[in-house]
């Protein structure tokens, strides 16, 4: 999995992504943006420095997703992951994970805790969270549930992040 910046001049390629995965927008009961929204909502985006828009490359270099996250929100040392989307017909063949894994792997020094919200109702959602190793954290339905993953500090040697779940 590679993940590309995105940019404003991305924003027909990102809409059309929106378009190949409609399930997710139905099961939030909206419509696909328009491809005029999804310029604004990008535009707005890339004027937030610590949000990051990301797009998802498969190995052969077909673009299968979108990556949506902040950095340092809600707290200082937090990455919340807005959205992650998989194009519907290339979904449950594990880029979903491996976008988890690569993002888990390039995290900016001093992230302490990744969240991932699930927007509406989606019990699918919330059961791919889990299956990362991410635990239940807040219930703020109906609009959404957040999930989160607390991570080891760097170790002084390698100057590397291990993973591990709360608790651990």
């Amino acid at each position: 999995m590679k993940a590309t910046p995105l940019t404003l001049q991305h924003a027909p390629l990102l809409h059309t992504l929106y378009a190949a995965a409609p399930g997710y927008f139905a099961l939030l009961g909206t419509r696909v943006p328009t491809p005029a929204e999804v310029t604004r909502d990008v535009e707005i985006a890339l004027l937030d420095p610590r949000r990051r828009l990301d797009l998802l490359h498969d190995g052969s270099g077909e673009c299968v997703g979108s990556l949506d996250y902040k950095l340092d929100y809600p707290d200082p040392g937090d990455l919340t992951i807005n959205l992650l989307l998989i194009r519907e017909g290339r979904q449950s063949q594990g880029l979903g994970e491996q976008a988890v894994r690569d993002l888990e792997g390039r995290l900016p020094p001093g992230t302490a805790r990744i969240l991932a919200s699930v927007l509406g109702d989606n019990p699918r959602g919330a059961r791919f969270w889990e299956r990362q190793g991410y635990t239940f954290a807040l219930d703020a339905r109906p609009v959404m549930t957040w999930y989160a993953k607390t991570l080891a500090t760097p170790t002084p040697q390698s100057g590397r992040r291990t993973l591990s779940l709360a608790g651990d």
